[in-house]
């Protein structure tokens, strides 16, 4: 099987993500993707015809505490420890960028 995941595509991944990479670790990222790839095409392989689908291993049960509404914070205790805020909101970076 041929590499999928080519480094332009990971540089293309990491530049929707925000996420700067070194030349290196661009290599690394490429190179683990197309690993993983290739295990699930080798998965692919297995005969699973007479085996039965279960949707988890193992017996699951709640954990959780039953939901109750409680008391809410004010504007003001939400944004206590917010680095900045503007009109009673959380103020934060723009990040969306145009080509």
């Amino acid at each position: 099987m041929a590499d999928i995941v080519s480094e332009e595509i990971v540089r293309h991944i990491a530049l929707l993500s925000r996420l700067e990479f070194s030349d290196g670790e661009v290599r690394k990222f490429a190179g683990e993707l197309n690993a993983i790839l290739r295990y699930v095409e080798k998965l692919k392989e297995l005969d699973t015809e007479n085996i039965e689908p279960t949707s988890h291993a193992v017996r699951l049960r709640n954990v959780f505490r039953e939901d109750e509404p409680g008391a809410s914070l004010t504007n003001e205790q939400a944004l206590a420890n917010a680095p900045e805020t503007k009109a009673g909101h959380f103020k934060v970076p723009k990040i969306i960028q145009e080509n």
